[in-house]
């Protein structure tokens, strides 16, 4: 709602300061040609997500998540020990990271609010337990091996190599995900005590 707001007022502003400049010409041109790209680029980026968010679902239908989440549970079982039990829930997280794997953020979020659902305790339903904010980190830091998206933007944009990033990514996200987990870990740990 306040990020509305604040958009809102930037919105305003820009406009005022447009007609008190005498630039509103070049604004509503500017503005009408964001449209456009924006409309474009979202066209562009929608068959990239439509590709890999289908290779989700066919790996879901095909047990490959089932195997996968068999293979990830020595970690994921540490980060989300409810998910030992709860065989529903280690899909739902297998899923979401294998989402979030080839960079599909948009794809991994109804799976982690599945997950989320599942861990919500029944005596306490309104409130946030570690296991839920550790896939909130988890999922916004998302350790990415290929970054689908960010590679079907820069290839709409005309870079020959949209996957040179690569290197930087593995690193970057590593790195986030890393410091995400060990925030949560160390906030966990302090508000317990308190």
């Amino acid at each position: 709602m306040v990020m509305s707001w604040i958009y809102t007022g930037l919105i305003f502003l820009s406009v005022l300061f447009a007609f008190l400049g005498g630039t509103a010409p070049q604004v509503s041109a500017a503005v009408l040609e964001g449209a456009q790209a924006g409309i474009t680029l979202t066209v562009s980026i929608a068959g990239a997500v439509c590709l890999w968010s289908g290779v989700g679902k066919l790996m879901e239908a095909s047990g490959i998540t089932d195997g996968l989440s068999r293979v990830l549970m020595p970690v994921l079982g540490r980060l989300f020990p409810s998910g030992r039990r709860d065989t529903e829930l280690r899909r739902c997280l297998c899923a979401n990271v294998c989402a979030n794997l080839l960079g599909l953020g948009n794809a991994a979020t109804p799976m982690g609010i599945r997950a989320v659902r599942r861990m919500v305790r029944p005596e306490a339903p309104g409130e946030a337990t570690d296991e839920m904010c550790r896939l909130i980190v988890m999922n916004t830091a998302s350790i990415q091996l290929l970054p689908t998206n960010v590679a079907a933007l820069r290839s709409s944009l005309g870079s020959s190599h949209p996957f040179d990033i690569l290197p930087a990514v593995w690193l970057t996200s590593l790195l986030s995900v890393t410091a995400g987990l060990t925030a949560a870990w160390v906030f966990g740990r302090a508000l317990r005590h308190d």
